[in-house]
């Protein structure tokens, strides 16, 4: 059921970025800001690396940001290749998907926060469900304020 939810608010992303151009996707809100809808979808592939950092085998490297550079799936867009980072982003999906198909039990403990609370698999799903909603959100008024483009 969880994944039900999740696999909407991928798909909603995804829809708030279908027919624009290049251009378009990388359209800032509003300057200074940096949020678009390509950096969205870059963020979100972060994201989705919550699934599977485990204290078996450690955390997921970044993608497009680092320490030195922690705004980089929002930043650093003028050579981005959008169906190189939607591709990114589907293949970190699939991953996120085929960790939870195996680790079914939500109180799997998964990792530890900054002040060491155990972090569950449950946890993550809530937590992933608000990010995308939260950022689904943003993407309804970039897509209106591209061109005028509303609802789901």
């Amino acid at each position: 059921m969880l994944d039900g939810w999740l696999d909407f608010h991928r798909d909603t992303l995804l829809r708030k970025c279908s027919g624009l151009s290049a251009e378009q996707l990388k359209t800032r809100s509003c300057e200074p800001s940096t949020l678009t809808l390509l950096g969205l979808v870059r963020h979100m592939a972060e994201v989705e690396s919550w699934f599977n950092n485990d204290l078996e085998d450690g955390a997921v490297a970044p993608i497009f940001y680092s320490d030195d550079d922690p705004d980089g799936d929002f930043d650093r867009l003028e050579e981005a290749v959008v169906a190189d980072d939607v591709a990114t982003f589907r293949r970190c999906v699939e991953r996120s998907r085929t960790f939870c198909a195996r680790t079914a039990d939500l109180d799997t403990i998964l990792g530890r926060s900054r002040s060491g609370e155990d972090i569950s698999l449950r946890w993550i799903y809530l937590h992933m469900i608000e990010e995308y909603a939260r950022h689904n959100g943003h993407a309804d008024f970039l897509r209106e304020r591209i061109d005028g483009a509303t609802g789901p």
